[in-house]
């Protein structure tokens, strides 16, 4: 398989997601949750980790695909010598049972169908029995069962550990087949009615995305993006994943392959905006209450990100049985930063807590409580060193953007307390603080020789997350200190017209072998930071070149590969989305931009 990143599309429903392949092939599909063993692992192996494929026989890549407007529904077609044939695919919103759906449909002449599974459980490492039962084909390994079934009934027969079936659909003629995933201790869940899933997918699709209140240019791109994040959700818990996949890498072939099937703190703050500022208050909400479960307990044990109902515990390891994507390998599960100090998302929960309560989201119980735990925290930690927002592995630093987000946080203490006379809370030790900690950033963390804050005290690094000064209000995007970073950032970490993150080559700071593509998010910063530092026409130039390296469905992986033209990272993920979103109303929102 020579597939890249940008070959797929991804479907769900907002509990799991699957990534399906220009060649109608199903390649990773984790069930029931997000962060739950895949049963298709070929994205990151082979054929014989798992997959689906629906195609014509003897085709390869699809004539064309797009996802139905506005919607997670997708359409796959083939033109072939004997006519024309689609595949939708899609995942109901479940009542139960998380469902695969893929309707295969004859658009003209007469066509011969393929379709070939193999399922294997646990990251491709279990085969299970297959049985019939009722018309089904029933898979069983351990916890997991999966039931296959079409309508109407076409034949299906095993071979090399797998089902197969092979079918001719003529204009007009539909063939729909379902698989349906549930602990194997349990009665088969009843049955769904795949046409009517469809529609209904369809309609409540179409509904949520009518609720988006932008109406600028690129507004495409920007729903788009949002029903990817949409997709991103944990419907039970309001937990937003970082993206739907595990190990694609960061360099082809290299060991920056991370598992990114978790909640980050550090996106609480521009997803929030994001969904306030696009119409999206339900979604908002639900965002907000999973932060606050996610975080209550002892300020000292805040975690730089959780599970999808706020689990601790996601500790690091490898499955060497898989090569990886592009013998990228090793391939992990679990991600060891869990247990990194970073400093930073106190100041973006903070950040949060105020912008919910500025937005009107109905206040929670203790949840001002909590705000003052986090503070009476940071009154003595904040001078610590930490991981900082990178995750870095190479040691802890002094990092700038830390402290300027601990800044943040005795800031919107501040804030809330000037507008909130009525809530008990130290505004006078608060102000101190934010002093405090002002001054010492511009002391320590500001070269005046290049007239740019560096990546941590006393270092001449770069750092792309600086950018964010004047959008988190640290400094006005008119000060001098501002512009200089801006432009020593944009030169300093320039990667093919884009933005690192920061400098690999020549850094110890990570603790890993060189080499990243550019980072999608941060360039999406600069395009902010241009734009707030009154370069407007080079901030939509930047942004258009940004939108253009959505794959043909509108998607979006972590970073680019500006040599090769390819994405890089897990895919689709959410932080470059936001990004998309966020600067599209900094530059086309008018007052909504904030």
């Amino acid at each position: 398989m020579d597939a890249r990143i940008e070959d797929y599309a991804v479907i769900g429903d907002q509990q799991t997601a699957a990534l399906v392949g220009r060649d109608g092939s199903v390649d990773w599909l984790c069930l029931p949750r997000f962060d739950s063993g895949a049963c298709f692992a070929r994205l990151l192996g082979d054929e014989d980790h798992g997959y689906w494929r629906i195609a014509p026989e003897g085709a390869g890549v699809c004539t064309r695909r797009a996802y139905r407007p506005q919607t997670l529904v997708l359409d796959t077609e083939w033109e072939t010598a004997d006519g024309t044939v689609r595949v939708t695919d899609l995942m109901p919103q479940r009542d139960r049972a998380p469902d695969l759906v893929r309707i295969v449909e004859g658009v003209s002449g007469r066509v011969t169908v393929r379709s070939t599974l193999r399922l294997r459980f646990d990251y491709g490492s279990i085969t299970p029995w297959v049985r019939r039962s009722d018309g089904h084909r029933v898979a069983v390994a351990g916890p997991d069962s999966a039931w296959l079934r079409s309508e109407p009934p076409v034949h299906t027969w095993g071979e090399d550990f797998g089902t197969h079936s092979e079918f001719t659909v003529a204009e007009g003629e539909r063939v729909a087949f379902v698989l349906t995933w549930h602990p194997s201790h349990e009665r088969r869940p009843p049955l769904i009615d795949p046409y009517e899933a469809l529609e209904h997918s369809v309609t409540d699709w179409r509904r949520w995305a009518r609720q988006c209140t932008y109406e600028g240019p690129y507004r495409d791109a920007v729903v788009r993006s949002l029903i990817t994040l949409k997709a991103l959700t944990y419907a039970p818990t309001g937990g937003i994943v970082a993206a739907a996949t595990t190990s694609l890498p960061e360099q082809p072939g290299g060991v920056r392959n991370w598992d990114y099937r978790y909640c980050w703190l550090r996106d609480s703050t521009l997803t929030l905006g994001a969904l306030l500022s696009m119409g999206f208050r339900e979604e908002a909400g639900a965002w907000r209450d999973w932060l606050l479960r996610a975080v209550a307990g002892d300020p000292a044990d805040l975690q730089i990100m959780y599970g999808v109902a706020g689990e601790r515990r996601v500790g690091e390891s490898e499955l060497p049985w898989l090569p990886g994507f592009a013998g990228s390998a090793p391939v992990r599960i679990g991600n060891g930063a869990v247990e990194q100090l970073q400093l930073d998302v106190y100041g973006e929960v903070m950040d949060s807590l105020s912008l919910a309560r500025a937005a009107g989201l109905p206040a929670k119980p203790a949840m001002w409580a909590l705000q003052r735990s986090l503070m009476r925290f940071l009154e003595t930690a904040w001078r610590q060193p930490d991981e900082g927002l990178w995750e870095v592995r190479g040691g802890r630093r002094q990092f700038v953007h830390s402290k300027v987000m601990v800044w943040v946080a005795a800031d919107r203490a501040v804030r809330t307390l000037e507008r909130h006379p009525e809530l008990d809370g130290d505004l006078e030790g608060w102000r101190r603080l934010r002093d405090e900690v002002h001054r010492e950033v511009c002391e320590k963390g500001f070269d005046p020789d290049r007239n740019t804050f560096t990546q941590y005290y006393g270092s001449r690094e770069l750092d792309a997350a600086l950018l964010l000064v004047p959008r988190v209000g640290f400094l006005p995007p008119d000060d001098p200190r501002v512009i200089g970073t801006v432009d020593a950032i944009r030169h300093g970490l320039a990667h093919g017209g884009f933005l690192r993150r920061y400098d690999t080559e020549d850094s110890v700071v990570d603790g890993l072998p060189s080499g990243e593509g550019a980072f999608l998010a941060c360039s999406f910063w600069l395009a902010d930071a241009l734009y707030l530092t009154g370069r407007e026409k080079e901030a939509r130039e930047l942004f258009d070149r940004l939108v253009g390296l959505c794959n043909d469905v509108g998607l979006l992986a972590e970073e680019y590969d500006p040599v090769h033209h390819c994405q890089l990272g897990n895919f689709p993920q959410a932080f470059s989305h936001i990004g998309l979103v966020n600067t599209a109303l900094t530059l086309y929102g008018g007052d909504e931009a904030g």
